[in-house]
């Protein structure tokens, strides 16, 4: 068999108890890394530490891997100004955090003989969130609902790197400033009890 060193060199063609000798001497494992080679390839290693090491680059693979989510926001075509206002902060939310928004126009009775409503509220809430996210299907009816795709202008990676660095920053400040929010605390009571 062929045989690599600990470190990488190649040791060259042994047998195998040679190989077998030689492991037991470094205190390492004599691990078959290509099998289907002519002659089979061997390497000294410590297979412990080998699939520790895999292990934890999977596990960074997939903590840096995103999960396309679409969420759902359900509006009425005559939704009152406050309740379109926080509606729209949801949705500007789900965009930030990278993910699809599916707007629903949920009518009712009469409500489904004026369509152009629906298609009217879903317009304005695309132009409002053009800066975060796009169109990416366009508003169509579907028996008594009509429904909109919107789409995140950054990828669920970039904006997941984003909220971790954030939260890295706001971790670093509170290191750098350990009393801040102490004082704060004390200050209000204090201020109070002169109020009385």
């Amino acid at each position: 068999m062929r045989l690599v060193g600990p470190s990488g060199e190649q040791v060259g063609i042994v047998p195998l108890a040679k190989a077998l000798e030689l492991a037991q001497e470094y205190d390492l494992d004599l691990v078959e890394v290509a099998a289907n080679a002519r002659p089979p390839v061997c390497k000294l290693m410590d297979y412990g530490k080998f699939k520790y090491e895999s292990a934890m680059k999977a596990r960074e693979a997939r903590k840096n891997q995103a999960h396309t989510v679409i969420k759902e926001m359900k509006l009425r075509p005559k939704i009152d100004p406050h309740d379109y206002d926080t509606k729209k902060g949801h949705v500007v939310r789900f965009l930030k955090q990278g993910d699809k928004v599916k707007i629903t126009i949920m009518f009712r009775g009469r409500e489904q003989s004026r369509p152009e409503l629906g298609y009217r509220l879903l317009q304005r809430l695309a132009e409002d969130v053009q800066d975060l996210g796009f169109v990416e299907s366009n508003p169509k009816q579907d028996g008594r609902n009509m429904i909109m795709v919107l789409g995140p202008h950054k990828k669920k990676t970039e904006a997941m790197a984003e909220a971790r660095q954030a939260q890295e920053a706001r971790k670093a400040e509170a290191k750098a400033n350990p009393g801040k929010s102490q004082n704060v605390a004390e200050e209000a009571p204090a201020e109070a009890s002169a109020d009385a």
